[in-house]
């Protein structure tokens, strides 16, 4: 069976939805004090298994944002946590596992996970 938090991130796939980014690129973690490379926040009212918003990081977005309009092309399934995140791009971009991978290195090194498109 699959775990919740993957079956509540897949039903947005392919969907268009609106991010809330409480981490805007070049902003600092306030807690951990690095920098984040991407936007990053929130489907505002999608409560995840951990009780908190969706995550979603917004990539092929250079400059930071408070809200985002935007497709689900993926999500990054943590296998050893249960908080998986959405990947949201512009509506008729394309992006790679590499270039996910890649841009979301700096927060998902930390996790064992798999690109689920």
């Amino acid at each position: 069976m699959e775990p919740k938090s993957l079956i509540l991130a897949q039903s947005f796939l392919n969907q268009i939805v609106e991010v809330i980014l409480d981490r805007q690129l070049g902003s600092l973690h306030p807690k951990w004090n690095f920098k984040y490379p991407v936007n990053y926040g929130y489907l505002p009212g999608v409560f995840a298994p951990d009780g908190e918003e969706l995550d979603a990081y917004v990539l092929k977005v250079d400059e930071p944002l408070e809200k985002f309009i935007g497709r689900v092309v993926a999500i990054i399934h943590r296998l050893n946590d249960d908080d998986d995140k959405l990947i949201v791009i512009p509506d008729g971009e394309t992006i790679t596992d590499e270039e996910i991978d890649k841009l979301t290195y700096f927060q998902e090194q930390f996790f064992q996970h798999q690109i689920v498109r």
